[in-house]
């Protein structure tokens, strides 16, 4: 049975409450700058806060799938992923990993000034080595089914020897690399109404989770939104910690997750709220 607790609360104080080392595995998308106003004019949150809880949370090895892009900002692009980003390492302990991108299929907003905006960054940050990576092979290769170099395969020895090793056969299917392309929330729900302002694609939120921990993982986002991670944690057999502050998207995620018994034996959901 996996474990799903939805806390309605303020990020960073909901954090506090939580046990040092007990989250594999954090993704979320975080709010972009002044983007969307989320139904609170005037949100603000503590990243620096948020940011130091998530890193004392986590477990040795865990992973955090930061979610995130720049605003333009008076003509010039906000940088708020990098300072985001050298915080999380000069500040907090965090290993950058790797930045991976999210290319949308699409762009929402045409471009006069500039070449259309289709992207977004996805900061894999690490407490120490991750202690889990389950690289997702659909790449197809070019070669499949031929030898993947041409002439003698030779490896050079410390002595400076040279070894012949013998040749493989490329596979259909590679790893991926560290663009992802895909749809946007939008495009997967096509002609369907999106009660919340910036959904996380079901497919990035659930391949970020199968990529950077492992069955039975307890995966942690600190702005649920709507349950998109939530789901997926679902979904892959993993427990999940997701805090919400608006009390309307925490609706939201009881209409779509229909919480029953706890002792149902297959999904335990558990609504709460931290008190501000």
């Amino acid at each position: 049975m996996t474990e799903h607790r939805i806390i309605q609360g303020d990020a960073a104080k909901v954090l506090e409450t939580l046990e040092p080392g007990s989250i594999q595995c954090g993704v979320t998308s975080c709010p972009y700058d002044n983007a969307r106003t989320y139904e609170q004019e005037n949100l603000a949150w503590d990243f620096k806060k948020i940011a130091k809880e998530l890193y004392r949370v986590l477990c040795p090895g865990g992973v955090l799938c930061w979610n995130v892009n720049d605003m333009m900002i008076n003509g010039s692009e906000s940088l708020t992923h990098a300072r985001q980003g050298i915080y999380f390492v000069d500040e907090c302990g965090f290993n950058l990993h790797d930045t991976m991108i999210y290319e949308k299929s699409n762009f929402s907003h045409p471009e006069k000034v500039r070449y259309h905006q289709a992207f977004e960054y996805i900061l894999v940050l690490s407490k120490g080595s991750p202690r889990a990576f389950n690289p997702i092979r659909d790449k197809k290769n070019a070669t499949a089914g031929c030898v993947g170099n041409l002439g003698v395969n030779t490896f050079t020895e410390k002595d400076g020897s040279k070894s012949v090793r013998s040749k493989k056969i490329t596979a259909e299917y590679g790893m991926r690399l560290n663009v992802w392309k895909g749809n946007t929330r939008g495009q997967e729900d096509m002609c369907t109404v999106l009660k919340h302002p910036a959904m996380m694609p079901k497919w990035l939120a659930r391949d970020l989770i199968l990529s950077w921990s492992n069955t039975g993982d307890t995966i942690i986002d600190p702005f649920a939104g709507s349950g998109t991670t939530t789901i997926a944690a679902e979904s892959l057999n993993r427990n999940s910690v997701s805090i919400e502050i608006n009390p309307s998207y925490i609706q939201m995620m009881q209409e779509q997750m229909q919480p029953g018994p706890l002792d149902t034996g297959v999904v335990s959901y558990r609504f709460e709220k931290v008190q501000p």
